[in-house]
């Protein structure tokens, strides 16, 4: 496996130059750009007294308010701290021995598939087809493997499955006894999710699991939570091989209130909308880059024309404070790809002066 970064590391930013972190804009992590919701800080300033006591093992409150929000049954629930934590999971208590990712894709599957033993197969998908996946090909390519990965939308490429497309290939593998995982943590910033999320198939399909992180919507990626939700054993699994402390107070209380948030959540999905489209058409129009059209809050660029290769372009917006994911270690990508998160748009506008001043003096 490729050595794999993630962005978002600004305090190894913050040591490289000297520089303290508040001076950086930080396109690299796909956090809201609405910044953390009033009720996530009131409700970390309430529950602050009670970290002299343990957390809830059974998380009961949050279970009930993902129930609420998302219209999981409790029972199926696992939290976690954030996604990472439960894929991790996943693998250490499942044990596939053969692990299928699609490439490019979110770094940890793989990872963890690897700490857990396993072998990985890599499913690449093509710049040509602007990175979608071809079912009848994926379908091929899970036969015999014991667990898939499938990020929807897929971080970095931001494609999209609609839910027939996962059931779909949920029906091709009922009888090859594979786990299929989908990773819906990005789902929160569609303005309507239902054409996507395969949380009704949950049901129906004993060999569906779904991860979501709390953490990029909610901008809140320090206090880390997210969850799986999987049928009874499976659920059964991860709980017997979790931390039985593993979401902290502080996390839990944050959560809660965060899901009960509906004004948070509708601004967020309107604002990451409309700003996307904008960063992308403003990206579109300058000379040498390619952007890919985004579905959620962050957006892929080819950047071979410019000359640069990825890690000399993110060395040079540094030098203008200005962090972007270089994407060259990533499995099916190269040193022609950067991504960029969706930000305000006065930060937007300063990553396009950035960008042109850079290209000018190429």
């Amino acid at each position: 496996m490729q050595n794999y970064e993630h962005g978002g590391n600004l305090y190894a930013a913050m040591r490289d130059k000297k520089i303290h972190m508040a001076e950086f804009l930080d396109f690299s992590a796909n956090i809201n750009p609405l910044g953390m919701p009033d009720s996530l800080v009131k409700a970390v300033n309430r529950a602050l007294p009670y970290i002299i006591h343990y957390p809830d093992t059974e998380a009961r409150e949050l279970k009930e308010a993902i129930r609420f929000r998302y219209g999981i049954p409790e029972g199926s629930i696992t939290v976690g701290n954030g996604a990472v934590e439960v894929i991790y999971l996943l693998c250490h208590m499942l044990k596939p021995q053969k692990v299928l990712v699609a490439a490019p894709t979110f770094g940890e599957y793989e990872r963890a598939a690897r700490a857990s033993g396993a072998e990985v197969a890599y499913y690449y998908l093509q710049p040509d087809s602007r990175f979608a996946i071809d079912l009848h090909e994926w379908i091929k390519c899970a036969a015999g493997v014991d667990m898939l990965f499938l990020g929807n939308p897929n971080n970095p490429t931001g494609n999209l499955l609609q839910y027939q497309d996962i059931q779909t290939i949920l029906e091709a593998l009922k009888g090859e006894n594979t786990l299929v995982v989908v990773d819906e943590s990005f789902l929160d910033f569609l303005d309507d999710d239902r054409s996507y999320s395969c949380r009704h198939l949950l049901p129906l399909y004993p060999n569906l699991i779904i991860i979501h992180s709390l953490t990029k919507f909610y901008a809140m990626p320090g206090l880390r939570l997210g969850f799986a939700a999987a049928n009874d054993p499976i659920t059964a699994m991860l709980h017997a091989g979790k931390d039985p402390w593993n979401v902290n107070s502080l996390a839990q209380s944050a959560g809660v209130a965060v899901l009960y948030d509906d004004d948070y959540r509708e601004r967020s999905k309107c604002f990451v909308q409309k700003v996307k489209d904008e960063l992308y058409t403003a990206l579109s129009a300058l000379s040498c880059i390619k952007p890919y059209p985004p579905s959620v809050n962050f957006i892929l660029i080819n950047i071979k024309l410019t000359g640069f290769s990825a890690q000399e372009l993110r060395n040079k917006l540094e030098q203008y404070r200005i962090l972007v994911r270089d994407c060259s270690n990533y499995p099916g990508l190269s040193n022609e790809y950067i991504r960029v998160a969706v930000k305000q748009p006065r930060q937007n506008e300063r990553l396009l002066a950035a960008l042109e001043t850079v290209m000018s003096k190429r």
